[in-house]
């Protein structure tokens, strides 16, 4: 345990470090940005004048040259039929950014290159302190317990978090292993990643923060992390790993119509449902619920299978 927070200690002054320079990379950048547009406006009102005397007896030679007109309108009518695909396209992008925006997209990558990666891990980074980080997955190890995890290093400054996973003893898990293929994912391969993920939000608990995790037994869906006002998701494929699926960032809008809302409320419903029981990190057994919120039964963990679920009145 303590191996474990001198780790994290670490993390966060590195962490610090890497804002604080980038903070002064991004106000470098800006003021440079700013001196280079005032050298070229100074540069380009020096110039006008000797460029219009050049332009003026440059015209004067051609104004006779039938070829060099004409080679000049084909010129022009080019740059003319350039300048007009150009805005026709950006008076579209804007239309669909418009709309994009109404539904709450900001990002989409469309394969986890690692520059898209670091954007990615430097968004939720930036969004995580102070919050409770709410997600959906299947056994949860590439996102909590590996190294280059995408919630790796955010568990570490959330307070709390609720997680929903795939009971690795369930029938959709094998099924969705064997539709994979993958020569490394194997049913007791999938199973030691939940047990690792589950060791890790164990000893997230003994720090003091407010950790739940449930388990649930269809196959699943999506990928799904919410961090106050933003959201990541990806589609879970029936015969592909989720890895090389697209992701898409959405945020809160205030008009409450956006992406963002039907899928936080798709989350509310999935943690809320009486089906999927909560795991009791103390004892290791799976609790269910009635619709009361009462205890009805437990079972324990990996013994008794989780195709036994059903629906509690």
């Amino acid at each position: 345990m303590r191996n474990y927070e001198r780790g994290v200690s670490l993390f966060h002054v590195l962490r610090s470090a890497r804002q604080i320079t980038q903070a002064l990379f991004d106000e470098t950048a800006g003021s440079f940005y700013h001196v280079v547009v005032i050298a070229l406006s100074a540069g380009i009102a020096l110039l006008l004048p000797s460029g219009a005397k050049h332009f003026l007896a440059f015209w004067s030679r051609i104004e006779q040259d039938k070829i060099s007109l004409i080679i000049i309108e084909m010129i022009v009518a080019f740059l003319l039929i350039g300048c007009f695909s150009y805005v026709r396209r950006s008076l579209r992008d804007r239309a669909l950014a418009k709309v994009a925006d109404g539904a709450g997209l900001i990002s989409f990558f469309p394969r986890h290159e690692p520059r898209a990666h670091r954007h990615i891990a430097r968004l939720k980074e930036e969004n995580t302190t102070g919050r409770t980080v709410m997600v959906i997955g299947s056994s949860g190890y590439s996102s909590f317990v590996d190294q280059v995890g995408d919630l790796s290093s955010v568990l570490d400054t959330c307070l709390g978090a609720k997680v929903l996973l795939v009971n690795p003893y369930c029938t959709a898990a094998t099924a969705r292993i064997e539709a994979i293929g993958h020569p490394e994912n194997t049913v007791n391969a999938f199973r030691e990643e939940v047990h690792q993920s589950i060791a890790l939000l164990k000893r997230l608990r003994a720090m003091g923060k407010a950790v739940k995790l449930k388990l649930y037994a269809d196959p699943p869906l999506v990928k799904m992390l919410i961090l106050g006002d933003y959201l990541w998701l990806q589609h879970y494929h029936a015969d592909l790993d989720v890895r090389t699926m697209p992701e898409y960032v959405l945020r809160h809008n205030r008009q409450h119509h956006g992406l963002y809302s039907l899928y936080a409320h798709y989350f509310t419903q999935r943690w809320q449902s009486i089906e999927i029981p909560e795991y009791d990190l103390d004892n290791d057994e799976l609790v269910y619920r009635s619709t009361a919120g009462s205890e009805v039964r437990r079972e324990r963990f990996g013994i008794i299978s989780a195709d036994s679920y059903e629906v509690l009145r």
